[in-house]
């Protein structure tokens, strides 16, 4: 007998069997049981995960003739089985629609399912790649599937269910198939290379797991070749070699030189690679996967069970994520999804990679909005916003833009952001907005007042910039709330369930409030909402007094210190000045 590949050697045959699909064969072996068996069936979702194997197992359930009525369970023996584990069954029709998508096949196949099958209980259909199916073949086998002969069922498998027309998966039972799961995968193959008797350790099995992206088909196939190559021991690197893929500790590498604001060092691994043979785009897939882990890492420990990866990696990806904040590691995903995206259609692929390696290694330099106009404001005229300790120094005099983006303007909601951050004193209050234009910004810029550490004092000035910015429900609900002031962080605890906090709160008022907050302590200040009951005792919100009528509002701005400066610094000027108390 000529040699049967691992896939198909341990191709499950019944539903017990299958791995990582429970929600599918649990439904299906209750319909059989309660005899509650629909004319048709639709699988979907990624390949290699079972789709045309649970179809075959239910029409095995469907006609065993161990039984006489359909059984949760096939035998696996009898004729009928037999025969459609063979694919050779008269009664089990498998079509192979990207190659029969056309009508003529289409109309062929419905004037077969006229006929009573020749033995077996059903004729059973099984349509694999069913999006292939043109729309005009699937209008012939509409009325068909919708009213069809007792004796017809329709088994779809197809990896793009929105393909097929709405008229169809409305007349059948949809099934979403799910990617099967890392250590499920990983339990597998070590219990068929146990049967097989293949000794490979635990990070050659996550390797073939991790190569296999969720398919169990595809995690059997690579085993297949590592199996060809290396016999019966398998190691990891050689795994690795095999599948193309790249060891984590190189991608930790390369996060070490971007941490370390080393261009050379990353261009030096990069340069190692591509002469070892590496493709740019499939390393660029590997690193935005190791950052993706390390984002979640960063914001769920690198114990979370959202992290389908091995021990080893696990560790690593927690060691990155310790050397960077959050905001940077979402950036530097950002980046490597766009570069990724890029090398499917650029030409010189590797420059294009060390460009996105390098614009990680910059991206650093890149501070908040929000800290840079605090800082700005309570440094005054002596000094000028620093940038991380981990970028090289530079003055606003010979890189005024380093903060913001050299070759990039603010966006929009940026500067309309910037726009509502005011302070309360006299000469510059919140009823005050100045509009400031530079060659590179158009922001707002206004005065911040004494710095503060009292949380009071600023969860006042909180509630002001809200209640200006028009959030006034929700400055309203936080004037009731206590404050206190942790690290980075305003904690305001109100008397109002966690649901309503979530409506009040969201993306737009949490950056006024942050804003607000940072302004008033003189250093970036994060403003969490927490659900709960005020501290006894609590300290009433101090809030500002309004300002007072003096000079008109553009010669305040004239004379407003943070103007001169980013009229000294940026070679701004004042296009516009809303003065809000003649509004009001």
């Amino acid at each position: 007998m000529s040699y049967q590949v691992l896939a198909r050697k341990y191709r499950p045959q019944r539903f017990s069997d299958v791995i990582g699909q429970e929600h599918v064969t649990r439904t299906l072996k209750n319909a059989i049981e309660q005899q509650r068996i629909a004319h048709g069936y639709i699988f979907s979702g990624h390949r290699g995960i079972g789709k045309t194997t649970i179809a075959r197992i239910l029409a095995m359930a469907l006609n065993c003739r161990a039984t006489d009525k359909p059984t949760a369970e096939p035998c696996g023996v009898c004729d009928s089985c037999r025969e459609v584990r063979e694919g050779s069954s008269v009664d089990v029709i498998e079509v192979d629609a990207a190659t029969n998508r056309g009508i003529d096949e289409i109309r062929e196949l419905r004037e077969g399912a006229r006929y009573r099958p020749a033995r077996d209980r059903y004729k059973i259909y099984i349509l694999d790649e069913a999006h292939q199916i043109t729309d005009a073949a699937f209008n012939a086998l509409l009325k068909t599937l919708e009213e069809p002969p007792p004796h017809i069922v329709f088994m779809m498998a197809t990896t793009q269910p929105e393909d097929i027309p709405q008229t169809i998966r409305s007349r059948a039972q949809h099934f979403s198939f799910h990617a099967v799961k890392f250590d499920d995968i990983v339990t597998q193959l070590g219990d068929i290379a146990g049967k097989e008797g293949i000794k490979a350790d635990a990070e050659a099995l996550a390797v073939l797991a991790e190569a296999g992206d969720g398919s169990m088909r595809d995690a059997l196939s690579i085993m297949d070749q590592a199996i060809a190559c290396c016999g019966t021991s398998l190691s990891a690197e050689l795994v690795r070699g095999l599948a193309g893929a790249v060891g984590s500790e190189v991608f930790e590498d390369v996060m070490g030189a971007v941490a370390r604001s080393s261009s050379e060092d990353a261009l030096r691994l990069l340069d190692k690679l591509m002469t070892e043979g590496q493709n740019p785009a499939h390393f660029a897939k590997q690193l935005v996967r190791f950052l993706r882990n390390a984002v979640v890492a960063k914001v769920a420990g690198n114990a979370s069970p959202l992290l389908q990866i091995s021990t080893d990696e696990r560790a690593r990806v927690g060691r990155v994520a310790e050397q960077f904040p959050e905001e940077d590691l979402a950036r530097f995903l950002q980046i490597m999804l766009r570069t990724y995206d890029e090398l499917g259609y650029r030409q010189e692929q590797r420059f294009h990679l060390e460009l996105g390696v390098l614009k990680m290694v910059h991206a650093q330099r890149i501070l908040p909005l929000e800290q840079i106009l605090s800082q700005l404001a309570s440094e005054g005229q002596a000094a000028t916003p620093s940038i991380r300790q981990s970028a090289p120094a530079a003055s606003l005099a010979s890189a005024p833009a380093v903060p913001v983006r050299k070759t990039e303007s603010v966006s929009p909601f940026e500067a309309d952001r910037a726009r509502k951050i005011r302070g309360p004193e006299p000469e510059m209050s919140d009823a005050t907005n100045v509009q400031v234009h530079t060659p590179a910004v158009a922001v707002g810029v206004v005065e911040a007042p004494e710095p503060s550490g009292d949380p009071t004092k600023i969860l006042g000035h909180v509630l002001n910039e809200l209640e200006a910015a028009g959030y006034k429900m929700l400055a309203a609900v936080l004037e009731t709330g206590s404050a206190v002031l942790q690290s980075d962080q305003l904690i305001v605890t109100v008397s109002k369930p966690a649901s309503v906090l979530e409506v009040l709160m969201v993306r737009e008022q949490k950056l006024a409030a942050n804003a607000a907050a940072s302004m008033i302590a003189g250093r970036p200040i994060k403003v969490v909402v927490a659900s709960g009951m005020p501290a006894n005792g609590a300290t009433p919100v101090a809030r500002p007094a309004p300002p007072t009528n003096g000079a008109s509002a553009r010669s305040r701005a004239a004379e407003d210190p943070v103007v001169r400066r980013m009229q000294e610094k940026f070679g701004a000027e004042v296009r516009t000045v809303i003065d809000h108390r003649d509004k009001n």
